[in-house]
């Protein structure tokens, strides 16, 4: 992690922990998403994911650019027994030969990508001793040399490349915003788990409470015979169940708790208390204005589209390897040996070389022509693929927004329900206490409040679910009107 995403964490706590004390973090669903895309694990490896993609890409990059390299032998020795002609004796006779060797090569390339070839530029310098019955130095030299190298007929990789690698770093940086985005639909899930987990503990709580009320005031009302026993027993259930209940919520609270701490990255210790979040606003999203978003920025879709374009190349590299082959090799230079360094590069000769090789497949039992009919067949399942992500995709998003529109009216009516329910449980129980509500209807009112209170925060849920999974599919943030902004540059840790 980074200081800037230290700072980022720090100031999330801080802020959080305002007003709450050491340990204790108070949460809004903004603060947790935040959080989560800074500091959990999910956002490490997304990370790191795109870390790697992103120098894939400078690699090929850097591919496109001249390179220079250096070869060198600096010493290298022969002792061995070789034939020789004697013109005295018109014989050939073995004699014995020592040697040493030494060179060095500058190279400078620079790749051709429309043509496929290779442009080059040597200088070159050997130099050998021997030893023995002819002994001696020579200095070979090769001062500049300029030459290029391609096939003439045949598979040009570096064109394929260049169509193939910007689409795959396009991908990985659409791939980055959607895991990013599938993080903070995760934290939801998580965030929105201890929201349900700590109002079902105060809902226990409460009704422990209550339960524990109304058991006094039925002993009484038993006491002057107003209820009959079976209402004071069932009273007396109620209070073993809500014990139990609240038992239970605590048990579930410390789970929802520790799993959202997991996930956001912070100390198992870590107290956290969420707060839900109001009534969003309405936010209008067109279906085909989404589509077209989903069309441009889903990965998946990208990715589809790459194994096409891979298939294409495989169809061609099959095609055209099929048939012959003509490669050119020409250079122009100048070259000398010499007995002595400074002669080696006075006078230099002129040096050419021009080559054309020519490879015809004869008999090959049609491998080659199998080869190609594979890549072919490769080609159409890859299409074929791709148009039914498309259409997966495109069945996909339209489903979210008609959700995430229904989801926009459920939490009215769902806020609108936990209103009711409380104002008639609240009656309803001021009524039980003079009197006049017995014992069911008081229980009939307390869990349809009780309901409502879960139901409203399950529909906040479902909401912001469907909005984070809309912001997923679309890499598009609707409620500002933009695409989902993300700097590159920083999670790479670079100014």
């Amino acid at each position: 992690m980074n200081i800037e995403r230290l700072i980022i964490a720090i100031a999330l706590f801080a802020g959080s922990v305002a007003a709450s004390g050491a340990g204790r973090m108070v949460l809004s669903l903004g603060d947790a998403v935040r959080l989560a895309n800074d500091s959990s694990l999910n956002a490490f490896r997304n990370r790191n994911l795109y870390a790697s993609g992103y120098w894939e890409w400078r690699t090929f990059k850097a591919n496109r650019l001249p390179g220079m390299s250096l070869e060198l032998t600096p010493a290298q020795y022969y002792r061995y027994i070789t034939t020789r002609y004697d013109s005295q004796q018109d014989v050939d006779v073995f004699r014995s030969q020592q040697m040493y060797t030494a060179s060095a090569g500058l190279t400078v390339t620079q790749n051709v990508d429309f043509l496929g070839g290779s442009l080059y530029l040597e200088s070159d310098l050997e130099y050998m001793r021997n030893f023995g019955a002819m002994k001696g130095n020579q200095f070979s030299s090769v001062p500049v040399r300029l030459g290029y190298r391609q096939n003439l007929i045949g598979y040009n990789a570096f064109r394929w490349e260049k169509r193939i690698e910007p689409m795959k770093y396009e991908k990985v940086k659409r791939e980055f915003v959607y895991n990013m985005e599938t993080v903070s639909e995760e934290t939801v899930s998580h965030f929105f788990a201890l929201a349900l987990a700590q109002t079902e503990f105060r809902l226990a709580k409460e009704n422990l409470a209550a339960s524990d009320t109304l058991l006094i005031i039925g002993e009484r009302r038993f006491s002057i015979a107003a209820i009959s026993q079976t209402d004071l027993l069932t009273l007396r259930l109620d209070k073993v169940n809500a014990e139990n209940a609240l038992e239970n919520a605590r048990i579930e609270i410390e789970r929802a708790r520790l799993s959202l701490a997991t996930y956001l990255g912070l100390d198992s210790d870590t107290e956290i208390e969420v707060v839900l979040p109001g009534k969003p606003a309405a936010i209008n999203i067109q279906e085909e204005r989404a589509l077209v978003y989903a069309r441009e920025n889903s990965p998946a879709i990208m990715s589809k589209r790459q194994t096409v374009l891979e298939a294409q190349r495989d169809v061609n590299k099959t095609r055209v390897e099929s048939m012959f082959n003509l490669s050119l090799n020409a250079s122009v230079g100048f070259n000398q040996v010499a007995r002595t360094f400074g002669e080696a590069y006075s006078h230099p000769l002129r040096q050419d070389l021009v080559s054309l090789s020519l490879s015809i497949p004869l008999v090959d039992w049609g491998v080659r022509k199998g080869k190609y009919n594979i890549a072919r067949n490769n080609l159409n399942v890859a299409q074929i693929a791709a148009r039914q992500e498309e259409l997966s995709m495109e069945q996909d998003v339209v489903i979210t927004i008609r959700d995430f529109n229904s989801r926009q009216r459920l939490v009215g009516s769902a806020a609108e329900a936990l209103d009711l329910a409380d104002r008639a449980y609240a009656q309803t129980l001021q009524r039980f206490i003079i009197g006049k509500a017995d014992i069911n209807t008081l229980t009939l009112s307390h869990s349809r409040q009780q309901e409502a209170s879960k139901n409203y925060i399950t529909s906040l849920q479902n909401y912001w679910l469907s909005y984070y999974k809309i912001r997923k599919l679309t890499l598009f943030d609707f409620e500002l009107g933009v695409p989902i902004p993300t700097d590159f540059d920083r999670t790479l840790g670079v100014k």
